[in-house]
């Protein structure tokens, strides 16, 4: 699971390259083949204004770590997708955690 708030003045931008990420990734399926799935969430109510929450499932740990490394990896996303996703993120509201189901 990875938190984040998008600065207000870059919603826009972000709404953009969220977009060009999703057509990006759709060509590029050996990338995060052992992912089941992806949800992408906004803050609707209280809390942080331009929060966000993506749920990334995946079988098993092991299964995670060879999705991102091959992402962290690739020229294209370390190079241009990533760096315009992080400029438009609020500094010191990124995190990511691994969560595991108990029910």
């Amino acid at each position: 699971m990875e938190t984040y708030t998008v600065k207000l003045d870059k919603l826009a931008e972000y709404a953009a390259i969220g977009k060009k990420y999703l057509e990006w990734i759709k060509k590029r399926p050996d990338l995060t083949k052992e992912l089941k799935s992806w949800k992408l969430l906004a803050h609707a109510l209280g809390g942080n204004v331009g929060g966000y929450v993506e749920m990334w499932e995946y079988e098993n740990l092991a299964d995670a770590e060879k999705a991102m490394n091959r992402l962290m990896q690739d020229k294209e996303f370390m190079t241009d997708i990533y760096p315009q996703f992080m400029a438009v993120i609020m500094s010191g509201t990124y995190s990511i955690n691994v969560w595991n189901p108990v029910a």
